[in-house]
């Protein structure tokens, strides 16, 4: 006779459901993020990817949804753009925008909006600040320009230390937009605790179930 399996040994994995809320919080992002383009489009330099306020949207949708619900707003938006909808800054929209010089940092902001919402899973509860600004600057200049930045160079035809010197130009504004993103973000979870469920960093949880068995 076997002996039955032990529940130690096999973790039970938590099943993610999308509840209404879920997708309301989604859609109020994705519209948070079209509304941000609003203002329009600045461009400086001749560079052919405008400044806007819409990756300060995408910021605050990691910061403030997390990285599943925050990934899936900036997808939506997307998606609607494809659909024809002019909902980037400027009055964009349509497939004509994804095989643009620009296309790089709009793919930069999913993987944006994911990395700052998991990174700040494990900031919370208490999301200090200099932290929270170390995290949300990884995700919302380092990845998308790590994305945005070698697509921009070969759509255009520039060598890619060219088109690093070039996306020098959003750094300051996209460094405002950090500070703003964790001063918004930390008073949301102050007065909402709960909207993002706090989580182990991996080696944390690694000891522990180590330490477990």
């Amino acid at each position: 006779m076997t002996a039955a399996p032990s529940p130690v040994a096999a973790p039970e994995r938590r099943r993610v459901r999308t509840s209404a809320r879920d997708l309301a919080q989604i859609a109020v992002f994705a519209a948070l993020i079209a509304a941000l383009g609003l203002p329009g489009a600045l461009y400086l330099g001749g560079t052919a990817v405008p400044i806007t306020f819409q990756t300060l949207g995408v910021m605050l949708a990691g910061a403030i949804l997390g990285a599943r619900k925050g990934a899936l707003s900036v997808l939506l938006l997307l998606v609607l753009v494809a659909a024809g909808l002019p909902l980037l800054s400027g009055g964009r929209g349509g497939l004509g925008v994804f095989v643009g010089p620009s296309v790089g940092y709009l793919i930069g902001w999913i993987f944006g909006a994911l990395v700052i919402g998991w990174l700040t899973a494990r900031l919370l509860p208490r999301y200090r600040i200099l932290p929270a600004l170390g995290a949300t600057a990884l995700g919302g200049i380092v990845v998308i320009y790590l994305v945005g930045v070698p697509v921009f160079a070969a759509i255009t035809g520039n060598p890619l230390g060219v088109a690093i010197a070039g996306s020098a130009i959003f750094l300051p504004g996209d460094i405002l937009k950090v500070v703003v993103t964790v001063l918004v973000a930390k008073g949301v979870h102050r007065a909402w605790p709960g909207l993002i469920e706090p989580r182990p960093w991996p080696w944390k949880r690694v000891a522990s179930e180590a330490a477990a068995t």
